[in-house]
């Protein structure tokens, strides 16, 4: 069975979180960054998953453009979707339900969010300052959940 795990990663953390979901998954398992612009076919794979990082409430356009493109052929596919983000509680719920169009969500097998990093030296003075007033900090920061990466790829092996 052969997979493809496409995401989109502002400052590498989703990124991050999508390889180790490979690893996790094991087999024949394709990683697919939609900022790379290069067309791919996804007819070719028996599960998808999607990733993005959130800012602002909002994932990544290539992440939105992706899905839109292809929301016919996602809606025929076993389908994962998660999100990397440093939200909790209500705030997270409803960036999950925002996230992906509703077509998506209501055919996928898995959702989650895998948490998020703060990585000051790879924003920018901007994003740095909206993290410093929002996140009350100003250092490095890493709320990355291994144990809903793993649970996760158990849902997609077993699909």
């Amino acid at each position: 069975m052969s997979i493809l795990i496409a995401y989109a990663s502002k400052h590498g953390c989703t990124e991050g979180c999508a390889a180790k979901l490979a690893q996790r998954l094991g087999g024949k398992v394709e990683l697919y960054n939609l900022k790379s612009g290069k067309a791919i076919d996804i007819s070719q794979y028996d599960k998808v998953i999607i990733g993005s990082s959130v800012y602002v409430g909002k994932v990544n356009k290539e992440a939105t453009e992706f899905c839109n493109k292809n929301l016919g052929e996602l809606i025929n596919k076993k389908l994962g979707l998660f999100i990397c983000g440093s939200q909790e509680g209500d705030g997270l719920k409803q960036e999950l339900d925002a996230a992906y169009p509703q077509e998506l969500q209501s055919k996928a097998i898995a959702i989650e969010c895998f948490g998020g990093e703060f990585t000051f030296g790879k924003m920018n003075f901007m994003e740095k300052t909206i993290v410093k007033v929002i996140s009350k900090t100003n250092k490095d920061t890493s709320t990355i959940k291994d144990d809903k990466i793993d649970s996760f790829a158990q849902i997609m092996k077993n699909a």
